[in-house]
């Protein structure tokens, strides 16, 4: 079976029409190269979808810290977050941390 056995077969027929090549190398082409291909959306698309993520993230560490501007609005509550936070003291006051054997970081 040689080549003219291969071009009387209906499948080659098929393939080597003119639409059916240009077709396929249309899809090919837009699937792989074009600059918009479906590699390229399947990429943006992965990629959008963690941004949206990262959104939903910090929307809640903003409502986070809108209540903690709230709280801190409090003159009281302000002193008690800069004292426990940053050991902030008054004039003339000493601080004296005070660690337990069980929040000691020790190797044993």
């Amino acid at each position: 079976m040689g080549i003219k056995g291969i071009r009387k077969k209906k499948w080659f027929g098929i393939v080597t029409n003119t639409y059916v090549l240009i077709l396929t190398v249309f899809v090919i082409w837009m699937v792989f190269f074009d600059t918009n291909s479906l590699l390229i959306h399947w990429e943006l698309k992965e990629e959008i979808e963690k941004l949206e993520k990262q959104q939903e993230f910090l929307k809640e560490e903003i409502a986070k810290d809108k209540l903690i501007i709230e709280k801190l609005s409090d003159k009281n509550q302000l002193e008690k977050f800069a004292r426990e936070q940053y050991y902030l003291k008054r004039k003339n006051e000493e601080i004296y941390l005070i660690e337990y054997e069980d929040s000691l970081k020790t190797k044993k």
